[in-house]
C-alpha cells in the first residue's frame, strides 16, 4: 500500500469478494481488518487481496508488520538508483554542455551500460507491483509509474541506437531514485510509528516460572500462561502477564506502561501488569489476565485500531487518488494524440506524453492526510497519549470547551492517606494489616506506606470482617484497622495498636498537573467546566479551588443533555471522563479522552486514551491536532498547486521527462518532510 488510492481499491473491491462482508485499511501499519463469514478461509482473502495487485499474508504471520526483507531491497535499490545517477549524470552534464559527433554517441552508449542495468535492477519494486496489478487487470499508482520509466528508457535507447541528440537516462534514473528516497522514508517514518508498540511488546515477559502445587518451578511460555497460576518473579525478570501479588514485597519499573521512571513499590495485593520489571525482591503472583487480555496487549489494540476512521481530509485524498489512474492515462493520451495533430511527430509527442505520465504522480496527494496522522499519532503516543481514531485528531482540533469528570479524571481517584501523624512503628503495623484487603482505603493506604518504604510488621491471626475492619496480632498485641467512629470524618479508617488508636483521613488528590493542563487548555482557547455526578459538596471543593465552573450529581442523561444544549449553541465540546457512567457522554462529544485507569466501556468510547498520573496530555492532544491540520492543509494546498502547475506545463510541452522526475519526486519529499516537523514540535509543547 503506498498511498490514498491503495486504500480506497482494498476498501471498494475486497467486499465484491463471495463472504466479505468488510475491509477496513490500516496505513499505519498496513493491515486490513476483514469481516467475512465464517467458511470464507485465510486463504482465499489473500488471493483476493493479490488479484487486486497487494501481497498480503496473515497477521500471525507476522504480527508486528515487520518488512525488514522490503526495506532491506529498497535501500539496496536506492544505492544502485543513486550510484547510477550520479555517474549518468556526469556523462549528461558533459553531453548539456556541448560534446556533439562521436563523442556525444560515446557518452550516449556508456549512459545506457551504466543505466539499463540499474534501471533493471532499481526498477523492481515498481515493475513487480505494476505487473501484479496488470495481471489481474487492475492499476495502481505504480503502473504509470513503471510505463513512464519504460517508455523514457526506451525512446533513450532508440536515440542511442540511432545517434539521435537526446537520451533520456538520467530522467529514468533519477526519478527512481527520488520514488525510492520517497519510500524509503515512508517506510522509516511507519518503522518509528510501530516502534512504540514494538517497545510495548518486546518488554513483555517470554516466559514464567510457575509454581506447582509441590513447590516446584516449571518455565511456561508466555502464550501458554492461564489465569489463576501462581508465577515467581524472579529479580531483574520482566512480567509476562499480569497479576496481582500473593506475596513478597519489592518494587517495579512500570515505566512502559505508566510513563513514570521512579520505581513503583508493590507488596501483597498489588496488581502489576506485564511487561513491567522487577527490581527488587522475588515475589509470587497470581496471574488475572494472560497474552492478549493483557493491559499491555489491550494498548497495542489500541495502537492499532488509529487511523482506521476517514476524516473529511481522507475522504478528500480518497476521491481524488482514485481518479487518478484514468485520469492520468487520459491526459497522457490526449498530449500525445494532440502534439501529433498539431504536426509535432511522434517523437516530441511521446516525450511529452511520458513527461504527462511522470510529473501527475499523485503521491503527495495521497501522503498529505496519512503522513501528518502517522506522525502525530507517535509523537502523541510517545508523551502518553493513546490515538484510537485518526479522525479523532480532526475532531479534537476543532474543540472549543472541555467539559471534565471530577473523581478519576481530575483527581486521581485513589483515596491517599494523611500519614504524617503515624510513628514507625505505626506505620510498619498499618501496612501489615492493609496490605492483607482489597478494600479501597486499605489498597490506598497500603500504596502510600510503600512509597515511603516501610516494611510491613508481622500481623498473626489476621482476620477481615466486613463493614468493621481487619483485626490481627503483632508480637501479642491486638491490632486493628477499623471503622472510624468521627462520624464528620467522610473518607476515614482508625488504626489501633494495643489500647492506642490514631484516626487516618483520606483525600482524593487531584492530578499533579491539572492546573498547569487547564492554563494549558485556557491558553489554547478552551474554557473548562466540571461536569460531575459526584455530590455537591465534593465537587464545589475542588471547583473552587481549580476556579472552574461545575454542576454536581449529573447522571447520564443530564451529561447528555448539557452536551446537546452545547452543540446546539454551536459549540463543539471535549468530554474527559472516565466512569461507566460517562461513557454514553464521552461518545455523545465531538472529541472525548478517557484515562487509562477508566472503566473499559468508557476507554472504548473515547477516542484516546492517556496513561498515567499526568493530565497534560489532555492538552498536548488539542495542540498536536491543531498543528496536524495545520500541516494537513499545507500538504493540501503544496499538492493541489504542484499539480495545477506542472499539469499544464508538461501538457504544453514545457517540461522534459528529467524535469518531470525532478518535479514530482520533490512534490512528495516536501508532504512527507513537512509532516515530519510534527514529531520535533510535539517534543517541543510537551
Amino acid at each position: 500500500m503506498r498511498c490514498a488510492g491503495c486504500i480506497a481499491k482494498i476498501e471498494r473491491e475486497l467486499p465484491k469478494v463471495e463472504g466479505v462482508e468488510a475491509a477496513r485499511v490500516n496505513f499505519s501499519s498496513k493491515r486490513v481488518a476483514v469481516h467475512h463469514l465464517p467458511g470464507l478461509g485465510e486463504e482465499r482473502i489473500v488471493e483476493a487481496l493479490r488479484e487486486l495487485g497487494f501481497e498480503a499474508q496473515p497477521v500471525a504471520d507476522n504480527p508486528m508488520g515487520q518488512e525488514a526483507a522490503e526495506k532491506k531491497q529498497l535501500m539496496r535499490a536506492l544505492g544502485v538508483a543513486g550510484f547510477g545517477m550520479m555517474n549518468v549524470m556526469l556523462l549528461s552534464v558533459s553531453v548539456w554542455s556541448g560534446a556533439e559527433g562521436a563523442t556525444r554517441e560515446l557518452f550516449h552508449w556508456l549512459s545506457a551500460l551504466i543505466a539499463l542495468p540499474v534501471i533493471a535492477y532499481s526498477g523492481r519494486p515498481f515493475f513487480s507491483s505494476a505487473l501484479m496489478a496488470l495481471r489481474y487487470r487492475r492499476t495502481n499508482m505504480d503502473v504509470p509509474i513503471s510505463i513512464g520509466v519504460i517508455l523514457a528508457t526506451a525512446l533513450s535507447i532508440y536515440e542511442t541506437v540511432t545517434g539521435g541528440e537526446h537520451a533520456f537516462f538520467e530522467s529514468a534514473v533519477m526519478l527512481l531514485f527520488f520514488l525510492l528516497a520517497g519510500r524509503a522514508l515512508d517506510a522509516e517514518m511507519r518503522t518509528r510509528t510501530r516502534a512504540g508498540i514494538g517497545a510495548l511488546l518486546g518488554r513483555m515477559g517470554k516466559a514464567a516460572s510457575v509454581i506447582g502445587p509441590d513447590g516446584a518451578t516449571r518455565r511456561v511460555d508466555a502464550q501458554d500462561l492461564e489465569p489463576g497460576m501462581l508465577v515467581l518473579v524472579a529479580a531483574g525478570e520482566a512480567l509476562a502477564a499480569d497479576g496481582e501479588v500473593e506475596e513478597g514485597s519489592s518494587s517495579i519499573d512500570n515505566a512502559m506502561l505508566t510513563g513514570e521512571s521512579t520505581p513503583e513499590p508493590v507488596g501483597k495485593g498489588s496488581i502489576v501488569h506485564a511487561g513491567a520489571i522487577n527490581l527488587g525482591a522475588p515475589i509470587r503472583v497470581r496471574l488475572t489476565r494472560v497474552a492478549e487480555d493483557t493491559a499491555i496487549a489491550e494498548i497495542a489494540r489500541l495502537m492499532d485500531e488509529a487511523g482506521q476512521s476517514r476524516s473529511s481530509y481522507v475522504r478528500i485524498a480518497d476521491r481524488a487518488s482514485r481518479a487518478y489512474a484514468p485520469v492520468v492515462h487520459t491526459l497522457a493520451a490526449l498530449a500525445f494524440v494532440g502534439w501529433m495533430i498539431a504536426g509535432a511527430g511522434w517523437y516530441q509527442s511521446a516525450v511529452i506524453a511520458i513527461a504527462v505520465l511522470i510529473i501527475t504522480c499523485p503521491c503527495a496527494m495521497g501522503l498529505a492526510v496519512p503522513a501528518a496522522q502517522v506522525v502525530a499519532s507517535g509523537a502523541l503516543l510517545k508523551r502518553g497519549l493513546l490515538v484510537k481514531d485518526g479522525s479523532a485528531l480532526e475532531r479534537l482540533a476543532e474543540c472549543d470547551i472541555a467539559l471534565f469528570d471530577k473523581t478519576g479524571t481530575l483527581t486521581l481517584g485513589e483515596p491517599r492517606p494523611d500519614i504524617s501523624g503515624l510513628s514507625a512503628e505505626d506505620r510498619a503495623v498499618a501496612l501489615g494489616l492493609a496490605q492483607a484487603s482489597r478494600h479501597p482505603l486499605s489498597r490506598g493506604l497500603a500504596d502510600a506506606l510503600r512509597a515511603e518504604g516501610v516494611e510491613p510488621a508481622p500481623v498473626d491471626n489476621l482476620r477481615e470482617e466486613s463493614g468493621i475492619g481487619l483485626a490481627g496480632e503483632w508480637g501479642g498485641v491486638p491490632v486493628a484497622l477499623e471503622r472510624a467512629e468521627d462520624a464528620a470524618a467522610l473518607l476515614a479508617t482508625r488504626l489501633r495498636v494495643g489500647e492506642r488508636t490514631v484516626t487516618l483521613t483520606f483525600a482524593d488528590p487531584l492530578r499533579p498537573d491539572t492546573a498547569d493542563t487547564l492554563a494549558a487548555l485556557g491558553k489554547a482557547g478552551l474554557g473548562a467546566t466540571i461536569l460531575s455526578g459526584d455530590r455537591e459538596e465534593a465537587v464545589t471543593k475542588v471547583a473552587r479551588e481549580l476556579g472552574l465552573e461545575a454542576r454536581a450529581a449529573a447522571s447520564p442523561q443530564d451529561k447528555l443533555a448539557a452536551l446537546e444544549a452545547l452543540r446546539e449553541a454551536g459549540r463543539r465540546p471535549l468530554m474527559v471522563g472516565d466512569g461507566l457512567n460517562d461513557g454514553p457522554a464521552l461518545a455523545a462529544a465531538h472529541a472525548s479522552i478517557a484515562p487509562g485507569t477508566a472503566s473499559d466501556a468508557s476507554q472504548q468510547a473515547a477516542d484516546a486514551v492517556f496513561i498515567g498520573e499526568r493530565l497534560m496530555p489532555v492538552a498536548l492532544a488539542i495542540w498536536v491536532a491543531r498543528a496536524t491540520m495545520r500541516i494537513v492543509r499545507q500538504n493540501f494546498v503544496f499538492a493541489i498547486g504542484y499539480n495545477l502547475l506542472a499539469i499544464p506545463l508538461a501538457l504544453f510541452g514545457y517540461v522534459t521527462p528529467l524535469i518531470a522526475a525532478i518535479a514530482m519526486s520533490l512534490s512528495s519529499l516536501v508532504v512527507v518532510a513537512n509532516s515530519l516537523r510534527l514529531a520535533r514540535s510535539a517534543g517541543n509543547a510537551a
